[in-house]
């Protein structure tokens, strides 16, 4: 068994697309657009879907707004320096939440960005820098 996918709901799949892929520097693996369904899905990757576990985004047509809710918690990317690509991420016009720096009651270094729908992504600073 492995991990596949997370699936996030968008609101502006361009714009959403416009983050993972612009600022984060995913690859726009496949998208498709299902009229009878009124939505598309697009997934996006820093690999290929049979090596790696990629996020789908969902684009439901209509949708203008979607509430978060209290239970989800963020996706982790690991970084080889955190405060690099806090740097280049406000750069390409990406939010940081919290800057780089160790965590609470620890060493690693993390930080958080946002995507345009407010998701949090945790930063993980590779442990070889």
């Amino acid at each position: 068994m492995r991990i596949l996918h997370t699936m996030l709901r968008v609101a502006d799949l361009e714009k959403s697309l416009a983050f993972y892929t612009g600022v984060l520097g995913m690859k726009l693996l496949r998208r498709n657009d299902y009229p009878d369904g009124k939505f598309t899905l697009a997934f996006v990757g820093f690999d290929d879907e049979a090596k790696s576990a990629v996020i789908e985004l969902t684009h439901n047509w209509g949708m203008e707004k979607y509430e978060l809710g209290n239970a989800y918690g963020h996706i982790a990317i690991e970084v080889e320096n955190a405060y690099a690509a806090c740097d280049n991420i406000k750069q390409l016009g990406g939010k940081v939440v919290r800057e780089a720096g160790p965590m609470k009651h620890g060493s690693t270094v993390i930080a958080f960005i946002e995507d345009p729908d407010g998701y949090k992504i945790e930063l993980i600073q590779s442990k070889t820098v």
